[in-house]
């Protein structure tokens, strides 16, 4: 989910992937209040704004309700029928041949209401090609998205809902023109690497059922079983990759996860609020590769021309229980103060578990200025959906052979976090804020492309460390919104203790012996933007900048700074015959700059990305009526 590239501390990678606070993904998504279990390609495309009330992202230091993916809680509240009857069918389309319809209705019938919608988009700018021109070549993409939400009240205080979610996405892997030919495939005398074709299918499902209720004044609960699949299929060109990387792997994932959250909250007195919850996730994934690679001749160490066919299937079930305690405690007037504990047990790779205390307190110094210090210890599993298990002996002495032998398990990441704060308000409508972090990490959980597929795979290193400040500034005046936020970030590991047969042994040398940066750090991140009503028309503009990624030998450089500027205008009508009508137009990449996220170098990179260039879209909304909206008894 994108919604995010413009919030402090977040930086932008490629293939839609967001880092916060120098985290590698690591983060939690949660459906009005319930976390949902991870797929394989995360909630890039599952996930669509367009059925969010609001989306906020939560970092820091969080209290102990918040466990196990804690780099940034992504919080959606979603549109409900009994507020958001009514609803809305939209064509937006552009540039790069994109197409996008969509629709959103809801509405309520007695004690039942409902929301949903849905989209399709066909564009053929799918992925970030390794290209710079602004028509990549082979990357048609069709994605189609669904959303529900269904609430019944059982009776005044008590509501059954059920939120579910779907998508179907088809990528075309991008070609890389004019490359050399690596390896010779008998019965093949050229291929020419623009004519490579390789593709992924992607598949997400994921519902939830959430019985909430309240009993007298004082107590709230939430039970809230869940249940997610997904899959991944890689389809390779059999030809082209044997000839330009050596092997031809066609891949297939899934990942199904069932579980379920409780949440209780009792307010027992004034000046405390205790919150006392559990979760529960099973998961099992299937990791399938058939891969075809040149056997190379012992003797004279020349690979053959003629592929062989390597089976390498493998199952992995993992368990995760989690329990948390807290308490919300105001002594006084000006002083809140969130102390608790949590416990994680995971059981997988590993059999790993931790209790995690956690404290924070925020003290309102003056009228306008709150002060900000939470610590909290974490506990982060490696994710079950990205863990490779392979049997790297069956691939020795063929151009598929890892870079190394060794293959220790993707262990449970622990963490000490630190995190401090102040927020201003200057004058009425502008705020400015500056906040601190320091996280010290054992078994620091990282991810990394390692082969054409868009699959990322979890290793560790023993040891990491990540730290920054943010500086964050909004204003707010009548027609007016101003917002800029500016990050430093240093984020580093060293000693790599799992899936080192991805790594050069030069590699694992060098960063056996210090710390290193990680590929996603960027030192400095900046956003900015604005909106401006005037007349009936919304004028809106915002920007990011970066330092650039890691590149180079065990990341020891870095790629060079970009500034990426968007801008849009949308005007509501009311046409005769027709009712509300709103219009938009928008352009990306407004100075239409020409940058690199990635160039194929670095840990874990397996290609070059380049940014998207310059393109215009519009759209059109017919907003429809409600219809049968009666209130609830």
């Amino acid at each position: 989910m994108t919604c995010c590239f413009q919030a402090p501390g977040v930086v932008q990678d490629s293939y839609g992937q967001l880092h916060v606070r120098g985290d590698h993904a690591n983060l939690q998504y949660r459906i009005n209040g319930v976390q949902l279990p991870e797929g394989i390609t995360g909630f890039g495309q599952v996930l669509s704004p367009r059925f969010a009330q609001n989306i906020s992202l939560l970092t820091g230091a969080l209290p102990a309700e918040f466990g196990l993916r804690t780099a940034g809680v992504v919080d959606i509240k979603t549109k409900d029928g009994l507020l958001d009857n009514g609803g809305d069918v939209e064509f937006y389309g552009g540039q790069r041949s994109t197409i996008q319809p969509s629709f959103e209705y809801g509405g309520s019938v007695g004690k039942l209401s409902y929301f949903v919608t849905g989209q399709y988009l066909s564009t053929t700018r799918g992925v970030e090609p390794p290209t710079p021109g602004p028509s990549p070549i082979h990357d048609q993409s069709y994605q189609g998205q669904a959303f529900g939400y269904f609430s019944y009240f059982l009776n005044s205080t008590t509501r059954l809902s059920l939120i579910t979610g779907s998508d179907a996405n088809h990528f075309q892997i991008p070609a890389n023109p004019d490359q050399p030919q690596v390896f010779t495939l008998s019965g093949v005398p050229a291929y020419p690497s623009a004519g490579v074709d390789e593709n992924q299918f992607e598949q997400n499902y994921f519902g939830v059922f959430a019985l909430q209720g309240t009993i007298g004044s004082k107590f709230d609960y939430q039970i809230a079983p869940f249940s997610r699949y997904s899959t991944v299929s890689f389809y390779p060109d059999f030809d082209g990759d044997l000839i330009y990387d050596g092997a031809a792997s066609r891949v297939f994932r899934s990942d199904w996860g069932n579980g379920f959250q409780v949440d209780t909250t009792y307010r027992a007195f004034a000046t405390h609020t205790f919150r006392l919850g559990g979760y529960f996730d099973a998961e099992r994934a299937e990791i399938d590769n058939h891969e075809a690679t040149f056997p190379i001749n012992q003797t004279t160490g020349i690979p053959s021309t003629v592929p062989v066919s390597i089976t390498d299937n493998r199952a992995l079930q993992t368990w995760i229980y989690s329990l948390y305690a807290q308490d919300e405690w105001k002594p006084i007037e000006k002083l809140t103060i969130n102390y608790g504990v949590r416990f994680d047990l995971y059981d997988g790779l590993t059999r790993a578990d931790q209790a995690s205390p956690r404290i924070g307190a925020t003290y309102n110094l003056f009228k306008n200025t709150t002060l900000h210090a939470a610590y909290a210890r974490y506990f982060t599993p490696p994710p079950t959906e990205l863990v490779s298990v392979s049997d790297i002996e069956k691939f020795t002495n063929t151009t598929g052979a890892a870079a190394s032998l060794a293959n220790g398990n993707p262990t449970v990441e622990r963490d000490h976090y630190f995190d401090a704060g102040v927020t201003q308000q200057v004058v009425p409508g502008l705020t400015l804020g500056i906040d601190s972090y320091y996280k010290k990490a054992s078994d620091l959980i990282d991810e990394g492309q390692f082969g054409p597929a868009l699959i990322y795979q979890t290793f560790n290193y023993a040891k990491g460390r990540v730290y920054g400040v943010e500086q964050t500034g909004s204003y707010n005046h009548e027609n007016l919104y101003l917002y800029e936020n500016f990050d430093y970030s240093v984020a580093q590991g060293t000693q790599v203790e799992s899936g080192q047969f991805n790594f050069a042994p030069d590699e694992l040398a060098d960063i056996a012996n210090h710390y290193i940066f990680l590929d996603h750090d960027q030192t400095f991140s900046a956003s900015a933007g604005a909106v401006y009503i005037w007349q009936g028309f919304r004028f809106s503009i915002d920007g990011i900048y970066g330092s650039g990624l890691r590149d180079g030998f065990a990341n020891t450089g870095n790629l060079p700074y970009y500034i990426q500027i968007d801008a849009g205008i949308t005007k509501r009508m009311i046409l005769p015959h027709a009712g509300p009508v709103e219009v938009r137009a928008a352009v990306i990449n407004l100075n239409d700059r020409t940058y690199q996220i990635r160039n194929g170098t670095g840990i874990g990179v397996f290609a070059a990305q380049y940014g998207p260039r310059r393109a215009f879209y519009g759209g059109i909304k017919w907003e429809l009526p409600s219809f049968g909206h009666t209130a609830v008894q």
